[in-house]
């Protein structure tokens, strides 16, 4: 499933609030800055902090 492109264009990391890269085939939205990732849950994103993962190659978790 993808997202609506407006919807990505809109959407930010609810601890940054920088850009976040969405990741199609795992159904992610990641921001590298920090190294955290937020699942999106049947075509709908989860932005809390208290559900986002660690995620490889970020400069602080």
């Amino acid at each position: 499933m993808s997202l609506d492109p407006q919807l990505l264009d809109i959407l930010v990391c609810p601890k940054d609030k920088g850009p976040l890269t969405y990741l199609e085939h795992e159904q992610m939205l990641v921001n590298e800055r920090l190294g955290l990732a937020y699942r999106i849950d049947q075509g709908i994103p989860v932005l809390l902090m208290d559900e986002a993962v660690e995620w490889p190659g970020g400069k602080e978790a």
